[in-house]
């Protein structure tokens, strides 16, 4: 089981004006951990080879390491003199600081951005953890008392409601929530437009929806496997299929979601209120 997947920095050949032709490659190349591996990261060198490798020579050949733990993932710092930075994608600014020498330094974010001080700006990676777990759907007081009579019941499918992937997978079932016999299943613009009312997607843009409906298909519920690849960059070259293609995959997202209840008619008021406003019980 992968509990922690790092998507590694681009290769020069692959930055804009490289001059390589776009094609398959263009998806990000990622790294996939099961609990207790680990992987290195810094600039290494050739008698000094590291996974992650960061292309600055303000950073050190063995600058740090992670170890993918059950559900989260650590963090070590093997610099003498530069502290760390982990960002929380999801957030509102929430980091977690790693000073120097600081070892085994634990991250309990789903998505993360990981900042080493470098000669132009940061070196950066990203590392994704999906493996969160949730306790299943349901009232409060019914989960206290599945917890009075034994272990809680974990969803087998770890989505957080609160996060930007649970919107969009949102907004595309939303059309089949309201009108169970639709046929419709949003637009990728569709759902940008659906989600722009909510203040954490006044940005949101066409190329994000398409990241996590990828990050949905083939990290969360585990449909497809797009050749090892799972998450697209975020950057728009992410998803390169057809027109068709990227229908079927939004289509077979909300079969999926909606055969397992995975969202609910409870959810929908975490949606802007038709023409316009947050619906009072929506996301704070």
């Amino acid at each position: 089981m992968d509990t922690v997947i790092v998507q590694l920095p681009e290769e020069p050949s692959d930055r804009p004006g490289s001059g390589r032709v776009p094609g398959r490659t263009d998806r990000p190349r990622l790294l996939r951990l099961g609990p207790g591996d680990t992987a290195d990261f810094g600039r290494g060198a050739p008698d000094v080879p590291v996974p992650v490798t960061l292309d600055d020579p303000a950073v050190s050949r063995r600058a740090g390491q992670i170890v993918a733990a059950e559900d989260y993932w650590r963090l070590s710092n093997f610099s003498r003199t530069s502290t760390y930075v982990v960002q929380n994608l999801e957030g509102a600014g929430e980091h977690v600081k790693v000073a120097p020498g600081r070892v085994g330094a634990p991250v309990p974010f789903e998505f993360s951005r990981v900042l080493l001080p470098g000669t132009d700006g940061e070196a950066t990676f990203k590392v994704f953890a999906p493996e969160h777990a949730y306790l299943d759907g349901g009232p409060a007081g019914e989960r206290a008392a599945s917890v009075q009579r034994g272990e809680p019941t974990t969803s087998p499918f770890a989505l957080d409601p609160t996060s930007k992937y649970f919107l969009v997978l949102l907004a595309l079932c939303e059309p089949r929530l309201r009108r169970p016999s639709s046929a419709a299943v949003p637009g990728v613009g569709e759902v940008v437009e659906r989600l722009r009312g909510l203040d954490g997607c006044a940005g949101l843009t066409r190329s994000a929806v398409n990241y996590h409906i990828d990050y949905l298909t083939s990290v969360k519920l585990r449909l497809r496997d797009d050749g090892g690849s799972g998450v697209s960059g975020g950057s728009g070259r992410g998803s390169t299929g057809s027109g068709s293609q990227l229908t079927g995959k939004r289509e077979e997202l909300v079969a999926f979601a909606l055969r397992f209840d995975l969202v609910r008619e409870e959810h929908l008021p975490l949606l802007p209120r038709r023409g316009g406003g947050v619906s009072a019980q929506g996301p704070a």
